[in-house]
């Protein structure tokens, strides 16, 4: 007689889309099942996530899987006992809808054939088995190596986590000759016994972050610098020849090891890698031409988004976030900097920030599973700040909208909360944090950012501090992303969120919403308030970012964001500008004429016509601005107007016939 399994009778019941059963509690009933997932599990059509972890006792997943839960989007299967053979009857089939695939620690030695193992790798022409997969985890196995079948079976993946393996090779026979994984991003197969790297690594253009660490790989292929978005590479624990470059991978110099591999790096290919490299020249230049910058692109550049990024050196009190030890194992990546100058006190101009935020976690963090973000009022930040972990019956927190309690309290209260909405709203899925609570499953400690006074101001992925809580009066904000995923997630969140948040301020700037009631009060608005009604202040005041340091516990640099390479993925849709030229915007009546000049030489060679616009429109701006200031002084500000005017067009003509 099968054992009870009363979870999936109050599943059924309620029509639930998620459902997790903890693998302790469930061991003693699977193995009385043979060890296989109970029958009842296939008479819930409408489960969207399943996730069975932790549980020895499970080998298979028994037959019909596919088929009885087209609506899988999220499978979780770590740390249990399952086979490719277990796997092969429950998967045998298409899972349309399967967006995240976790089959972690499970002790493969090969792969199904359904997942591109040996059996399928000459199913070309059969349809795809998981056409919308983005996230596989194949980490913790003994798999040895993979088919070019996995190609076919999930085209659209965007991260294989293969660490802790056997591998010999890499991409090995993963490629097949056809153009594969067009949108692989994150590629980890650290810990293995990879020996070599292939050139092939080239053809994933899409491939950000790479690592390859404890390994024994003795050199670098120079096809690696050819890997176009390639951020974020990690061969440390390999015993390379070049000591050189060893230097350099164990110093995390991404930029430098692929610019070393470039110019003919491991002694050989120098001829071979400057062609190559004047053939990429072309392309990028082909590229520009086919963008067609032309006028029209002149034209968009007044509008861009103008940014400045204020360096560590030039701020007199950087913020800097410490990280303990404790985290490696909890959720290791966090990056932070500090955005000023934004306008929330409008008309909604909050709400669409918050609105916006939670976008963000359902769409690119990917409902948080592969990140969080957490915006904080700076004025309420009292640095230095410390990235810590706690048990969960230690760490207290003040939630936003609630009274301070200890986490272990807050989980199993929303927990509560949310079964208490499953049966109000009859519906399977719940909104708010409720959703959230699965990701802490099996922690035994929490993570948590710390103020200078001890208070816990963030406890990712769950929610923030009521003290630091943003209102319609902040105007700096301090931006935190967490991640246990990889770095380079977290720099790429931020990157958006930056870019989403000056198109808000944007927004709000050129339409004029009735505010709050301290819209009339100066404190109430964003960066210097303009004394003049009538000027238009869509582009004179940008955004400043400002970096914040990560450090280890003794002060040694970790994360410095953002860095020479970051922002690159938005910066099509950013201006950035210095200090100086900020100046001149704020006093310039031409200020759009500065700010096209200065993209102009941001992007195009310089050449007779672009200087002429440049220093036409730059200088007349800056001569004109001074000159008119000076004799508006003598006559009044009733003649301001002209004397810009009609100095700004001397200077132009003038300056463009004297440098042309």
């Amino acid at each position: 007689m099968e054992a009870a399994w009363p979870e999936l009778e109050a599943a059924a019941r309620e029509r639930r889309r998620e459902l997790s059963l903890p693998g302790a509690a469930v061991s003693e009933r699977v193995a009385a099942g043979g060890g296989r997932l109970p029958a009842a599990l296939l008479g819930l059509p409408l489960l969207q996530s399943l996730e069975l972890s932790g549980c020895a006792a499970l080998r298979e997943l028994g037959p019909g899987l596919a088929a009885a839960l087209p609506a899988l989007h999220t499978l979780v299967l770590r740390c249990n006992a399952l086979g490719p053979a277990g796997l092969g009857p429950g998967l045998g089939g298409q899972l349309p809808a399967l967006r995240l695939l976790d089959l972690s620690g499970n002790g493969l030695e090969e792969l199904p054939a359904e997942l591109g193992g040996a059996e399928g790798c000459g199913e070309q022409q059969q349809p795809a088995a998981f056409p919308q997969l983005r996230s596989l985890n194949l980490s913790g196995n003994r798999l040895r190596e993979l088919g070019p079948g996995l190609a076919r079976a999930a085209p659209q993946l965007q991260a294989l986590l293969l660490s802790g393996n056997r591998l010999r090779a890499l991409p090995g026979r993963l490629l097949p000759p056809a153009a594969a994984f067009p949108l692989l991003s994150r590629l980890e197969a650290a810990d293995n016994e990879v020996e070599e790297l292939g050139a092939d690594i080239a053809a994933l253009p899409a491939l950000k972050s790479l690592d390859l660490a404890n390994n024994r790989l003795t050199e670098l292929p120079a096809a690696l610098a050819d890997c176009p978005r390639l951020k974020e590479a990690n061969f440390r624990g390999n015993q390379l020849r070049d000591k050189r470059l060893e230097k350099m991978v164990n110093g995390c110099q991404t930029k430098a090891i692929l610019e070393y591999l470039r110019a003919g790096g491991r002694g050989k290919g120098k001829g071979e890698n400057a062609r190559e490299e004047a053939r990429k020249k072309k392309r990028e230049k082909q590229q520009k031409k086919d963008g067609g910058e032309g006028e029209q692109d002149e034209l968009e550049a007044v509008s861009k988004l103008l940014v400045k990024v204020l360096h560590v050196s030039e701020n007199p009190t950087p913020l800097v976030v410490k990280v303990s030890p404790g985290v490696r194992d909890v959720r290791p990546f966090i990056v932070c900097c500090v955005l000023k100058g934004v306008n929330l006190n409008p008309g909604n101009a909050l709400k669409r920030f918050l609105t916006a935020q939670t976008k963000l976690h359902e769409d690119i963090c990917e409902k948080r599973t592969a990140a969080t973000i957490a915006t904080h009022d700076l004025q309420l930040v009292k640095g230095p700040l410390t990235y810590d972990v706690q048990p969960p019956g230690e760490l207290k927190i003040t939630p936003l909208g609630r009274k301070e309690i200890k986490a272990k309290d807050l989980l199993r209260q929303l927990q509560l909360e949310a079964e208490e909405q499953r049966k109000q709203k009859k519906r399977q899925n719940v909104s708010g944090l409720h959703k959230y609570l699965q990701l802490l499953d099996g922690k035994d400690n929490y993570p948590c950012l710390v103020d200078a006074e001890g208070v816990v101001i963030s406890f990712p992925p769950i929610t923030n501090s009521e003290k630091t809580k943003i209102r319609k009066t902040t105007h700096d904000l301090f931006l935190e992303v967490t991640s246990d995923t990889s770095l380079q997630i977290c720099k790429d969140v931020m990157d958006t969120l930056i870019l989403k948040i000056a198109e808000l301020n944007k927004f709000t700037l050129e339409n004029k919403e009735e505010g709050s009631g301290s819209d009339n009060e100066p404190d109430a608005l964003c960066g210097p308030v303009n004394v003049n009604p009538g000027q238009n202040t869509q582009q004179s005041f940008p955004l400043v970012v400002e970096q914040v340091r990560v450090v280890d516990t003794d002060g040694n640099l970790k994360v410095l964001y953002p860095s020479k390479t970051d922002l690159t993925t938005v910066s099509s849709l950013l201006t950035f500008c210095t200090e100086f030229f900020v100046g001149i915007l704020e006093r310039n009546e031409l200020s759009n004429q500065c700010l096209l000049s200065f993209s102009l030489l941001q992007k195009e060679p310089w050449s007779a016509g672009v200087t002429e616009h440049f220093f036409g429109s730059f200088f007349g701006g800056l001569f004109g601005s001074l000159f008119s200031g000076f004799f508006s002084s003598f006559f009044g500000s009733l003649f301001s107007g002209f004397f810009s005017r009609f100095f700004g067009s001397f200077f132009s003509s003038f300056f463009c016939g004297f440098f042309i």
